[in-house]
């Protein structure tokens, strides 16, 4: 019998399966890592986790400390689950333009959450660089004030380094060696460096592409026309502090409507249930699988479906 001292002893170790009713007649096969199975329902939680034992280890944060952090709603509930399991406070700041499911698993888990008007008025579902700046200013603020510890997902490396050593070694082990391609969306920048930093250190021959929204294109070095898109949790309309532009070896620009489309073909034809990056992500690997000569491409499944009932992704009726 095998018992885990919590909850936290379930994070990562995700399954990997195969899209062949997606990708069925493609010259490459495309396999996705079921991040939702972790327990918060996001890949964020893997980042949650290193993220505050690295602060324990340097005495950045101590029993009964504070935890700052500003979110979209994944990387909070990763937080706030790991805050409840070790005796930590966390305040989760937020826009008011993320999906209601989010803000209302941060508070069943017990953070405080801190909610930041929109920039330019009242968008839901959308978010832009901007409103993660007014985020970030009121994280700030927050820090000062309670002098608490702040995970600072966009800069801190224990972000990327949760995705080498962890991502990454998983998708090796769990393919033999096979994988030739990493797929995945670029928000703080931590999946997609440390996963290819880490399957690179194994196959230097291994191809690593970012997904960015349609609408701003900026790592690909194409400019922001469209600075609002539903995609959540990526593309804010500059490269993020963990971003190595060596890593990439090309880049996809995907609109709202192939995100969406994506999803709900995932849904519908895999079984897997997922939010609007896991689509955007699921359509580059699909096409890049089109104009292949074959391989392994793998991508991430970020967060459950479950996450965006109240928005239009999966709206009743939907096609």
């Amino acid at each position: 019998m095998v018992i885990g001292d919590s909850i936290l002893a379930t994070i990562g170790a995700t399954p990997l399966v195969a899209l062949d009713r997606l990708a069925a007649g493609l010259p490459a096969r495309v396999l996705a890592k079921i991040e939702f199975a972790n327990p918060g329902a996001s890949i964020k939680d893997r980042i949650a986790l290193q993220i505050v034992e690295a602060a324990e280890r340097s005495g950045r944060l101590r029993p009964g400390g504070t935890v700052v952090e500003l979110t979209s709603g994944n990387t909070g509930t990763g937080l706030a689950i790991v805050c409840a399991v070790k005796g930590y406070r966390l305040i989760a700041v937020m826009s008011e333009g993320n999906s209601r499911e989010r803000r209302r698993m941060l508070e069943a888990l017990g953070a405080t959450v801190e909610l930041v008007p929109q920039a330019d008025g009242d968008h839901p579902g959308e978010v832009s660089g901007d409103d993660l700046a007014a985020v970030d200013r009121r994280a700030a603020e927050l820090v000062r004030e309670l002098g608490a510890f702040r995970a600072d997902q966009f800069h801190n490396p224990a972000n990327s380094a949760a995705h080498e050593h962890g991502t990454a070694e998983e998708i090796w082990q769990q393919t033999a060696g096979a994988v030739t391609d990493f797929v995945a969306a670029v928000g703080t920048g931590g999946t997609f460096v440390g996963t290819a930093r880490g399957l690179k250190r194994h196959n230097p021959a291994i191809r690593a592409y970012a997904v960015e929204p349609a609408g701003a294109p900026v790592l690909a070095g194409r400019p922001v026309l469209q600075p609002r898109h539903k995609i959540q949790g990526a593309g804010y309309g500059e490269p993020p502090g963990l971003w190595d532009p060596s890593l990439a070896d090309g880049y996809f620009a995907v609109t709202d409507e192939e995100a969406i489309a994506s999803a709900r073909a995932l849904a519908r034809q895999e079984g897997i249930f997922a939010g609007f990056s896991s689509g955007a992500n699921v359509h580059a690997a699909l096409q890049l699988a089109r104009d292949s000569a074959g391989g392994v491409i793998v991508t991430t499944i970020n967060d459950s479906g479950l996450k965006y009932l109240s928005t239009d992704l999966f709206a009743e009726g939907a096609p």
